[in-house]
């Protein structure tokens, strides 16, 4: 395999056939003085990587190597990297570079910088980072290429397989929580329990707040109250939403079916003024609503894409101080593993987020 100037990975090639993934090289972004190479050891399966290979979010740049939940060590650092030396065990996320000079940047929200790479399926900046318009691809592969900023360092007691998950979904789930002030005395729902709501569980509990799961399957109860739910309320039944009415300081929505609620229900369970907050992200319209909705508690409709790097440091340093670990499932990375993760993640059969490992044995001839 040509290291470093492509990688090999497993690939998508057409939407309509998502679960039919091949090995192939694809070329990297040009070496930059600020980049990373990193060689994967394991990479968390997100249900973006589904939304993006069906083409549920709008067609991809073909062909497509998913994965976004990077865990691997370091093999080549540029020569102004200052926060990671080869040999260093690091992850990156859903993003892979930013400007760093625009306002939105300076203000410490680079997830939102206008210019945003994501780790697959974006183009660089032809100027700045690669004149060939080379397209990110991500972490179903040999190696990654990532900016240093987006390069995080991963505490050494937190395995592999548990920290990938925290790339995406963990970063996902923690950073609307912490912008809104949730700990001690802060009354948070968590509506669907699947993987992203597990973590908004894990977090929302360690923070100090006390955690309801609103959620359509009552046999995930048990599993809620376990990682630190106090209530479970199963969302099928009817008038569920009344005994909650203006109870919660923050509705965390991790649910990728929220095109089928009656989101005036949602909207009463609100603290005044408090959010319903959108982090799940379906192929699907959200529901029509009425200005005259949000009226009644002052609530509001708001989302939010990943988090930024302090966001992740901090995140990371407490599940680590505090030993908290996602419920994960390995498979092996290839053909037949990749496929039956995508497939089964799109039909929410996990328990709770997949973690494809063995890259060596996929990967054995890489540098």
């Amino acid at each position: 395999m040509p290291y470093p100037d492509t990688f090999e990975g497993f690939v998508i090639s057409d939407h309509s056939k998502w679960t039919e993934f091949k090995k192939q090289e694809f070329k990297a972004k040009k070496f930059g003085d600020s980049d990373i190479d990193i060689k994967i050891e394991c990479c968390g399966v997100c249900g973006s990587d589904v939304h993006t290979i069906t083409g549920g979010w709008g067609g991809s740049r073909l062909p497509i190597c998913v994965g976004h939940e990077i865990i691997g060590h370091a093999v080549r650092v540029g020569p102004k990297v200052t926060t990671v030396k080869v040999g260093d065990r690091v992850g990156v996320g859903a993003q892979i570079w930013a400007c760093l000079e625009c306002a939105v940047c300076k203000s410490g929200n680079e997830n939102y910088c206008p210019q945003w790479v994501d780790t697959y399926g974006s183009v660089y900046p032809a100027a700045s980072q690669d004149p060939d318009g080379t397209v990110s691809q991500g972490g179903y592969a040999s190696h990654v290429r990532a900016h240093e900023y987006f390069t995080f360092p991963i505490p050494d007691n937190i395995p592999s397989e548990f920290a990938a998950p925290m790339m995406c979904a963990g970063l996902t789930v923690w950073s609307p929580l912490v912008r809104a002030g949730i700990g001690a005395g802060k009354k948070v729902a968590v509506v669907g329990f699947g993987g992203l709501g597990h973590f908004g569980v894990i977090w929302a509990h360690a923070l100090g707040a006390e955690v309801t799961v609103i959620s359509h399957s009552p046999h995930k109860r048990e599993d809620a109250l376990q990682l630190g739910a106090t209530h479970f309320v199963v969302s099928s039944v009817e008038g569920w939403e009344k005994p909650l009415a203006y109870k919660f300081d923050m509705v965390l929505n991790t649910a990728d079916m929220t095109h089928q609620f009656d989101i005036q229900k949602y909207l009463s369970i609100c603290a005044v003024n408090a959010p319903f907050h959108q982090v799940g992200l379906p192929d699907e319209a959200l529901p029509p609503i009425k200005a005259q909705q949000l009226l009644l508690n002052g609530s509001c409709i708001s989302a939010s894409h990943i988090g930024n790097r302090p966001e992740m440091l901090a995140m990371l340093k407490l599940a680590s101080e505090k030993n908290l670990r996602p419920w994960v499932e390995t498979l092996p990375v290839g053909e037949q593993g990749c496929a039956e993760a995508v497939e089964r993640v799109s039909k929410g059969k996990v328990k709770y987020r997949f973690t494809l490992v063995d890259y060596d044995k996929a990967f054995p001839d890489r540098p």
